[in-house]
Protein backbone atom coordinates (compact mmCIF):
# COMPACT_ATOMS: atom_id res chain seq x y z
CA UNK A 1 0.00 0.00 0.00
CA UNK A 2 1.09 3.38 -1.27
CA UNK A 3 2.05 6.07 1.73
CA UNK A 4 -0.76 8.16 0.03
CA UNK A 5 -3.40 5.35 0.04
CA UNK A 6 -2.49 5.20 3.91
CA UNK A 7 -2.72 8.30 4.48
CA UNK A 8 -6.32 8.66 2.32
CA UNK A 9 -7.84 5.84 4.40
CA UNK A 10 -6.76 7.39 7.60
CA UNK A 11 -8.24 10.11 7.14
CA UNK A 12 -11.58 8.70 6.00
CA UNK A 13 -11.58 6.59 9.15
CA UNK A 14 -10.99 9.99 11.22
CA UNK A 15 -13.86 11.61 9.16
CA UNK A 16 -16.07 8.79 10.00
CA UNK A 17 -15.44 8.60 13.32
CA UNK A 18 -16.40 11.98 13.97
CA UNK A 19 -19.43 12.09 11.53
CA UNK A 20 -20.27 9.19 14.26
CA UNK A 21 -19.18 11.03 17.14
CA UNK A 22 -21.20 13.40 16.65
CA UNK A 23 -24.53 11.55 15.21
CA UNK A 24 -24.02 9.79 19.14
CA UNK A 25 -24.01 13.36 20.79
CA UNK A 26 -27.26 14.65 19.38
CA UNK A 27 -28.65 10.98 20.18
CA UNK A 28 -27.54 11.94 23.49
CA UNK A 29 -29.17 15.08 23.42
CA UNK A 30 -32.01 14.06 22.70
CA UNK A 31 -31.95 11.31 25.43
CA UNK A 32 -31.41 14.27 27.60
CA UNK A 33 -34.14 16.35 26.42
CA UNK A 34 -36.66 13.82 26.37
CA UNK A 35 -35.52 12.67 30.03
CA UNK A 36 -35.76 16.35 31.13
CA UNK A 37 -39.36 16.64 29.42
CA UNK A 38 -40.93 13.79 31.21
CA UNK A 39 -39.32 14.53 34.20
CA UNK A 40 -41.18 17.95 33.85
CA UNK A 41 -44.59 16.00 32.78
CA UNK A 42 -44.03 14.14 36.04
CA UNK A 43 -43.90 16.82 38.02
CA UNK A 44 -46.84 19.08 36.39
CA UNK A 45 -48.66 15.86 36.75
CA UNK A 46 -47.67 15.15 40.46
CA UNK A 47 -48.20 18.75 41.42
CA UNK A 48 -51.69 18.33 39.49
CA UNK A 49 -52.89 15.37 41.63
CA UNK A 50 -51.48 17.19 44.54
CA UNK A 51 -53.67 20.20 43.61
CA UNK A 52 -56.57 17.94 43.29
CA UNK A 53 -56.51 16.39 46.13
CA UNK A 54 -56.21 19.46 48.26
CA UNK A 55 -59.26 20.59 46.61
CA UNK A 56 -61.19 17.55 47.18
CA UNK A 57 -60.21 17.28 51.09
CA UNK A 58 -61.68 20.82 51.02
CA UNK A 59 -64.65 20.65 49.33
CA UNK A 60 -67.59 19.36 51.37
CA UNK A 61 -68.97 16.19 51.16
CA UNK A 62 -71.61 15.63 49.08
CA UNK A 63 -74.06 14.74 52.39
CA UNK A 64 -72.41 17.31 54.23
CA UNK A 65 -73.12 19.80 51.21
CA UNK A 66 -77.23 18.54 51.40
CA UNK A 67 -77.62 19.59 54.88
CA UNK A 68 -76.92 23.47 54.11
CA UNK A 69 -79.58 23.52 51.42
CA UNK A 70 -83.28 23.95 51.63
CA UNK A 71 -85.58 21.85 53.11
CA UNK A 72 -88.18 20.78 50.90
CA UNK A 73 -90.47 18.72 52.36
CA UNK A 74 -92.28 15.54 50.49
CA UNK A 75 -96.35 16.25 49.70
CA UNK A 76 -98.62 14.14 52.25
CA UNK A 77 -96.38 14.73 55.19
CA UNK A 78 -97.45 15.43 59.11
CA UNK A 79 -95.40 16.61 62.15
CA UNK A 80 -92.29 19.07 62.46
CA UNK A 81 -90.67 19.77 59.09
CA UNK A 82 -92.57 17.02 57.51
CA UNK A 83 -91.10 13.69 59.42
CA UNK A 84 -93.64 12.18 60.22
CA UNK A 85 -95.32 9.76 57.50
CA UNK A 86 -99.00 9.13 58.17
CA UNK A 87 -101.35 6.25 56.52
CA UNK A 88 -104.83 6.00 57.56
CA UNK A 89 -107.04 8.54 58.72
CA UNK A 90 -104.93 11.27 60.91
CA UNK A 91 -107.43 12.06 63.62
CA UNK A 92 -107.82 8.26 64.50
CA UNK A 93 -106.75 8.28 68.38
CA UNK A 94 -105.00 4.65 68.02
CA UNK A 95 -101.43 4.97 66.73
CA UNK A 96 -98.96 2.74 65.51
CA UNK A 97 -95.72 3.97 65.36
CA UNK A 98 -93.35 2.43 63.28
CA UNK A 99 -89.12 3.34 63.27
CA UNK A 100 -87.36 1.27 60.55
CA UNK A 101 -84.18 1.91 58.25
CA UNK A 102 -84.55 1.26 54.81
CA UNK A 103 -81.40 -1.02 54.74
CA UNK A 104 -82.15 -3.09 57.70
CA UNK A 105 -82.43 -7.05 56.87
CA UNK A 106 -84.43 -7.29 60.07
CA UNK A 107 -87.36 -4.33 58.63
CA UNK A 108 -87.04 -6.06 55.26
CA UNK A 109 -88.05 -9.46 57.19
CA UNK A 110 -90.86 -7.84 59.54
CA UNK A 111 -92.57 -6.25 56.08
CA UNK A 112 -92.45 -9.66 54.03
CA UNK A 113 -93.83 -11.35 57.13
CA UNK A 114 -96.42 -8.86 58.16
CA UNK A 115 -96.50 -5.54 56.85
CA UNK A 116 -98.97 -6.24 54.39
CA UNK A 117 -101.82 -7.10 57.79
CA UNK A 118 -100.75 -4.25 59.60
CA UNK A 119 -101.14 -1.45 56.63
CA UNK A 120 -104.78 -3.20 56.08
CA UNK A 121 -105.35 -2.63 59.77
CA UNK A 122 -104.96 1.10 58.97
CA UNK A 123 -106.68 0.80 55.76
CA UNK A 124 -110.04 -0.91 57.86
CA UNK A 125 -109.88 2.61 60.41
CA UNK A 126 -108.30 0.57 62.97
CA UNK A 127 -105.41 2.51 63.65
CA UNK A 128 -103.19 5.46 61.69
CA UNK A 129 -99.89 3.95 61.13
CA UNK A 130 -96.79 6.64 61.86
CA UNK A 131 -93.56 5.94 60.05
CA UNK A 132 -90.66 7.53 61.17
CA UNK A 133 -87.11 6.40 59.14
CA UNK A 134 -83.79 6.37 60.36
CA UNK A 135 -80.53 5.99 58.94
CA UNK A 136 -77.97 5.22 61.12
CA UNK A 137 -76.46 1.70 59.35
CA UNK A 138 -75.24 4.06 56.68
CA UNK A 139 -72.58 4.84 59.90
CA UNK A 140 -72.76 1.56 61.06
CA UNK A 141 -70.31 -1.50 60.85
CA UNK A 142 -71.12 -1.25 56.56
CA UNK A 143 -71.02 2.13 56.40
CA UNK A 144 -72.68 3.52 53.45
CA UNK A 145 -75.32 6.17 51.90
CA UNK A 146 -77.85 3.70 50.77
CA UNK A 147 -80.08 4.13 53.82
CA UNK A 148 -80.14 8.11 53.10
CA UNK A 149 -80.66 7.60 48.63
CA UNK A 150 -83.05 5.11 49.45
CA UNK A 151 -85.14 7.60 52.23
CA UNK A 152 -84.65 10.31 49.64
CA UNK A 153 -86.36 8.06 46.91
CA UNK A 154 -89.03 7.21 49.47
CA UNK A 155 -89.69 11.23 49.72
CA UNK A 156 -90.09 11.51 46.42
CA UNK A 157 -92.76 8.37 46.25
CA UNK A 158 -94.82 9.97 48.95
CA UNK A 159 -94.47 13.38 47.12
CA UNK A 160 -96.64 11.76 44.16
CA UNK A 161 -99.17 9.81 46.61
CA UNK A 162 -99.43 7.70 49.79
CA UNK A 163 -100.42 5.15 47.57
CA UNK A 164 -97.04 5.42 45.59
CA UNK A 165 -95.40 5.28 48.97
CA UNK A 166 -97.10 2.23 50.08
CA UNK A 167 -96.10 0.59 46.46
CA UNK A 168 -92.22 1.50 46.66
CA UNK A 169 -92.06 1.03 50.41
CA UNK A 170 -93.15 -2.64 49.90
CA UNK A 171 -90.89 -3.23 46.88
CA UNK A 172 -87.96 -1.51 48.86
CA UNK A 173 -87.85 -3.96 51.68
CA UNK A 174 -89.26 -7.58 49.17
CA UNK A 175 -87.15 -10.03 48.61
CA UNK A 176 -86.88 -9.40 45.01
CA UNK A 177 -84.98 -6.45 46.08
CA UNK A 178 -83.43 -5.77 49.58
CA UNK A 179 -80.18 -6.14 49.51
CA UNK A 180 -77.60 -7.50 52.12
CA UNK A 181 -77.11 -5.09 55.02
CA UNK A 182 -73.10 -5.52 53.34
CA UNK A 183 -74.22 -4.71 50.22
CA UNK A 184 -74.71 -1.03 50.25
CA UNK A 185 -76.66 -1.38 46.85
CA UNK A 186 -79.48 1.46 47.38
CA UNK A 187 -76.56 3.91 46.81
CA UNK A 188 -77.53 3.55 43.52
CA UNK A 189 -79.69 5.86 41.77
CA UNK A 190 -80.33 3.18 38.83
CA UNK A 191 -80.96 0.79 40.93
CA UNK A 192 -83.50 2.77 43.20
CA UNK A 193 -85.67 4.08 39.93
CA UNK A 194 -85.44 0.71 38.72
CA UNK A 195 -87.55 -0.46 41.38
CA UNK A 196 -89.48 2.23 41.27
CA UNK A 197 -90.65 1.38 37.90
CA UNK A 198 -92.54 -1.55 38.97
CA UNK A 199 -95.22 1.12 40.85
CA UNK A 200 -97.56 2.40 37.71
CA UNK A 201 -97.61 5.91 39.30
CA UNK A 202 -93.59 6.20 39.45
CA UNK A 203 -93.01 4.33 36.05
CA UNK A 204 -92.19 6.70 33.93
CA UNK A 205 -92.84 9.61 36.23
CA UNK A 206 -89.76 11.97 35.05
CA UNK A 207 -90.88 14.24 37.85
CA UNK A 208 -90.37 11.78 40.56
CA UNK A 209 -86.81 10.47 38.69
CA UNK A 210 -86.47 14.15 38.31
CA UNK A 211 -86.57 14.48 42.54
CA UNK A 212 -84.73 11.42 42.61
CA UNK A 213 -81.73 11.90 40.62
CA UNK A 214 -81.19 15.63 41.46
CA UNK A 215 -81.60 14.74 45.26
CA UNK A 216 -84.85 16.80 45.96
CA UNK A 217 -85.47 15.58 49.57
CA UNK A 218 -81.99 14.16 50.54
CA UNK A 219 -82.35 17.66 53.13
CA UNK A 220 -85.75 16.24 54.30
CA UNK A 221 -84.32 12.47 54.59
CA UNK A 222 -81.46 14.02 56.82
CA UNK A 223 -84.10 16.08 59.19
CA UNK A 224 -86.26 12.83 59.43
CA UNK A 225 -83.04 10.79 60.11
CA UNK A 226 -82.60 13.20 62.99
CA UNK A 227 -86.25 13.03 64.17
CA UNK A 228 -85.58 9.35 64.53
CA UNK A 229 -82.22 9.93 66.41
CA UNK A 230 -84.18 12.47 69.01
CA UNK A 231 -87.03 9.51 69.18
CA UNK A 232 -84.96 7.56 71.76
CA UNK A 233 -85.27 4.86 69.73
CA UNK A 234 -82.37 2.96 68.84
CA UNK A 235 -82.91 -0.80 67.20
CA UNK A 236 -85.63 -1.87 64.28
CA UNK A 237 -87.86 -2.13 63.40
CA UNK A 238 -89.38 -0.80 66.71
CA UNK A 239 -92.87 -0.68 66.55
CA UNK A 240 -95.34 0.94 69.38
CA UNK A 241 -98.83 1.02 69.76
CA UNK A 242 -100.39 4.21 71.94
CA UNK A 243 -96.72 4.34 72.79
CA UNK A 244 -96.29 1.03 74.45
CA UNK A 245 -93.37 -1.12 72.26
CA UNK A 246 -94.71 -4.11 71.10
CA UNK A 247 -92.40 -7.70 70.11
CA UNK A 248 -92.38 -8.34 66.13
CA UNK A 249 -88.98 -9.18 64.94
CA UNK A 250 -89.26 -13.21 64.20
CA UNK A 251 -92.70 -13.10 64.92
CA UNK A 252 -95.57 -14.67 62.29
CA UNK A 253 -97.93 -12.09 60.91
CA UNK A 254 -101.09 -12.97 62.53
CA UNK A 255 -99.18 -12.75 66.00
CA UNK A 256 -98.22 -9.13 65.36
CA UNK A 257 -101.55 -7.84 64.37
CA UNK A 258 -103.01 -9.80 67.76
CA UNK A 259 -100.30 -7.78 69.67
CA UNK A 260 -101.32 -4.34 67.76
CA UNK A 261 -105.24 -5.60 68.73
CA UNK A 262 -103.99 -5.93 72.29
CA UNK A 263 -102.51 -2.44 73.24
CA UNK A 264 -105.64 -0.48 70.71
CA UNK A 265 -108.07 1.79 73.06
Amino acid sequence: MSTRNSKQSKAAARERLRLEREKEAKRAKVRRQIIVAAGVVVVLAAAGGIAVAVNNANKPGYWDAAAKKPLVKPANTSGTDGTVIVIGDKSNKNVVKEYEDLRCPICAAYEQEAGDAVLQGAKDGKYQIDYTFGTFLDDGASPGQGSKRALSAVGAALNVSTDAFEQYHKLLYSKAYHPDENTDKFKDTAYLLKIADKVPALKGNTKFSDAVKKGTFDKWALTMSKAFNKSGVNSTPTVKVNGKAVSVPGMPSATVVSSIAADLK
